[in-house]
């Protein structure tokens, strides 16, 4: 299956063949080295045939948004899994902090984008969670769009076109995207939520155990 894998330096016509294919994007944060989990999350099997990677993808697809994968210089062979629609690209700095991902993925957004989701390879959604989100953050003509549950905020985010320059601006010194949560929490419109999933961040082996068995008690009983 092809995967769309593009350079750093962005090519200008690589901007409008992405720009023409949606005006909703998803940059799936996917460039760290696992250390805790002790295996690249990118390959751990998710559902039928599918990895985390793709599952992540995919689900990003199903609700008409582009996803932008950005993968580290350890695993820039799984572009190769990426499915149709999808673009993988690679950042050497990773090491640096997920900053610098973050903004790797920037540069490949066009510039006249409507929504723009920011969620990582470990932070699995079911479908429904995104579309509540969405409806809700066009809804609302949110700024920025955060799922919740009981008081606590979890992922993906949406942020609208108006918080690009914002988010050009962040950095490791200034604690990335939490800084960004930090300044403009009084006007992100949060959806609750009665499922925790929406905080779920698969970090550790057991984590990835006891969710793993969890979809499969879902799929079979729902």
């Amino acid at each position: 299956m092809e995967c769309h894998f593009r350079k750093l330096d962005l090519d200008p016509r690589l901007l409008q063949e992405v720009g023409n294919l949606s005006s909703n994007f998803a940059i799936v944060l996917a460039a760290g080295k696992s250390t805790r989990m002790g295996t690249c999350k990118t390959s751990l099997p998710w559902g039928e045939g599918k990895t985390l990677l793709t599952y992540q993808l995919e689900q990003w697809l199903s609700v008409d948004f582009t996803p932008v994968v950005v993968l580290g210089s350890h695993n820039s062979n799984k572009q190769k899994d990426c499915p149709d629609g999808s673009f993988a690209v690679i950042n050497p700095h990773a090491n640096v902090g997920k900053t610098t991902s973050l903004l790797t993925g920037l540069q490949h957004i066009p510039p006249n984008f409507e929504i723009l989701a920011i969620s990582a390879v470990d932070q699995p959604r079911e479908l429904e969670i995104y579309q509540r989100l969405i409806l809700a953050h066009q809804d609302n003509s949110a700024m920025i769009t955060a799922p919740s549950y009981e008081g606590n905020m979890g992922h993906p985010l949406l942020f609208s076109n108006g918080m690009r320059s914002h988010l050009q601006n962040i950095s490791e010194e200034s604690l990335g995207l939490r800084q960004i949560i930090k300044e403009f929490y009084p006007v992100i419109h949060q959806v609750k939520f009665d499922n925790p999933a929406v905080l779920l961040d698969i970090n550790t082996p057991e984590i990835y155990q006891e969710q793993l068995h969890n979809l499969r008690w879902y799929r079979t009983n729902i």
